[in-house]
């Protein structure tokens, strides 16, 4: 991947697809926009990789407790498979168990009202921006280990 282009954090779901953004040097993911799950959601992403200049892809893959994989994940390997197919970019796949659970309890910890937490696109918002901050703590630990900055 380029030095100091975005990368783009997916938590793909059946019905929307949470779309996150890193700041342009890879330290802080933030929700960008909510892609409804059709037959263009490909090409939207396609445009926010394009529109962004992205120099990669993170998307969360929702493993079990045991670690393997269920439904869901065989259709957001499917999902990161395509990405792969269409895009000249590096897609990246990253545990995502508890992303959910951990989005609506820092809403609960915002005091957010009750409205607001159930808001499921909010939440998929959420969720993308902390599978995409996951990676980026990941990758910003490697780079001071191999002291890189």
């Amino acid at each position: 991947m380029e030095e100091n282009r975005r990368i783009i954090g997916i938590d793909y779901g059946s019905k929307r697809i949470g779309v996150a953004m890193s700041d342009p040097l890879n330290i802080i993911a933030q929700g960008l926009c909510i892609v409804p799950n059709t037959d263009q959601a490909l090409k939207a992403i396609q445009e926010i990789v394009e529109k962004h200049n992205a120099g990669a892809i993170v998307i969360g893959m929702p493993l079990n407790l045991k670690g393997d994989r269920g439904r869901t994940a065989v259709e957001t390997e499917a999902f990161a498979h395509s990405l792969e197919e269409n895009l000249s970019i590096p897609v990246v796949r990253q545990d995502e168990r508890f992303t959910t659970t951990i989005a609506h309890r820092t809403l609960r910890s915002m005091n957010t009202g009750k409205k607001e937490r159930r808001n499921k696109e909010r939440i998929d918002l959420m969720a993308a921006a902390l599978i995409l901050q996951s990676y980026l703590d990941r990758l910003n630990v490697i780079r001071r280990e191999q002291g890189v900055e």
